[in-house]
């Protein structure tokens, strides 16, 4: 059964912390659109802001869902599992924003992830923040325990052998809209 807090605790914030992966789910507002759950790793782009907010950085990949959902609609829920000590499932529920790069506010953003989102500049999106409305746990009793063997670099090294230009060319052409059609990454503007 699931327990239901009034927010993010120190505690919950620390084991969050600790966790290497977690999942994004969005959807659209038409009943026939598609949903979209996503998986997210790297340490040190996701963070808790305080007891009822969290942010973190969304970095290129082939689709463009949760950007395009939260443009329509701010809902998101975000899970994480324990992998590996007691069994743990928390989910935080709420609405979320998005600041583009191209935004005047996504540098002060990204700063506050530090070295995770200065490293990966390049391949950020956005920072994703979301206001926090129903934070619950579970048992998590069906999750496997796993191992963390490494985190992947590829993501990284495919980046950096891009560069700038190819990849707002990337984000222009793969990244425009989502897989309905709505509105995904706005097109970049030439300097």
């Amino acid at each position: 059964m699931a327990k239901i807090y009034d927010d993010i605790d120190e505690r919950m914030t620390a084991w969050i912390s600790r966790q290497p992966v977690f999942f994004v789910a969005t959807a659209p507002l038409a009943g026939d659109g598609l949903l979209n759950l996503s998986p997210k790793g790297t340490i040190g782009t996701f963070r808790v802001v305080d007891p009822l907010t969290f942010a973190y950085l969304d970095l290129t990949g082939s689709g463009v869902e949760t950007i395009a959902h939260l443009r329509e609609n701010g809902r998101i829920c975000v899970m994480f599992c324990a992998f590996d000590g007691g069994p743990r499932i928390v989910r935080l529920h709420g609405t979320g924003r998005v600041e583009l790069a191209a935004d005047p506010g996504f540098d002060a953003a990204l700063a506050a992830f530090g070295e995770a989102g200065e490293s990966r500049r390049p391949q950020a999106r956005a920072v994703i923040t979301v206001d926090v409305t129903r934070v619950a746990d579970a048992c998590g009793y069906a999750v496997p325990r796993m191992d963390l063997v490494e985190e992947r670099g590829i993501l990284d090294a495919w980046a950096d052998t891009r560069g700038e230009e190819k990849l707002r060319t990337y984000h222009a052409t793969r990244n425009a809209t989502s897989i309905d059609g709505l509105p995904g990454l706005p097109a970049p503007v030439s300097p």
